[in-house]
């Protein structure tokens, strides 16, 4: 047996296939980890190969089996090794522009925030107060006008003036 799947492959069955893992599995694994230096990885590798040659047996005609073996566990790391650190790459670029975008947001956020707390304060007072106790207070039409001893029209008249200010204060007419 042992002369068949060093001389040629082209019948690998169960069994012969059984002991080739046997056989090999070791050496390619520890061929792997030095590499990946990774064990998982290093395991995932020597399965795909082996994976392959099971799905491939009926077309194989291997002369040596062990150089063929390790030939395939090198290929299979420097190919993982390669896809490893072009994955490595995107993720650095993606964390790199995500956190420039974020960056970017948060200092647009800070200006908005900034020119509308402006808007609201260059309101006249009572529709300042009004607007400030519906949106930064969360209070109810309701509530303010009974706060502020007015009818609820009232309020709602200057909400209505406050947002078409901050309105016409964020996005001007050109």
């Amino acid at each position: 047996m042992e002369n068949h799947l060093h001389t040629q492959l082209l019948q690998i069955t169960t069994d012969s296939f059984k002991q080739l893992f046997e056989r090999y599995w070791k050496r390619l694994f520890a061929f792997a980890i030095k590499m990946t230096a990774d064990e998982e990885d290093a395991k995932e590798i020597v399965q795909e190969i082996f994976k392959s040659l099971w799905e491939r047996r009926d077309n194989l005609n291997i002369q040596d089996v062990e150089r063929y073996l390790l030939r395939s566990v090198k290929l299979k790391t420097m190919e993982y090794m390669r896809n490893k650190s072009t994955k490595q790459r995107h993720h650095d670029i993606i964390l790199s522009t995500t956190k420039i975008d974020y960056e970017d947001q948060q200092v647009q956020v800070k200006e908005l925030s900034h020119k509308v707390n402006n808007l609201v304060e260059s309101l006249p007072k009572q529709c300042k107060n009004v607007f400030k106790m519906s949106r930064e207070e969360g209070m109810t039409n309701k509530e303010i006008a009974h706060l502020l001893l007015i009818s609820e029209r009232a309020v709602e008249y200057h909400i209505s003036k406050a947002l078409s200010a901050l309105k016409i204060g964020l996005y001007p007419v050109e």
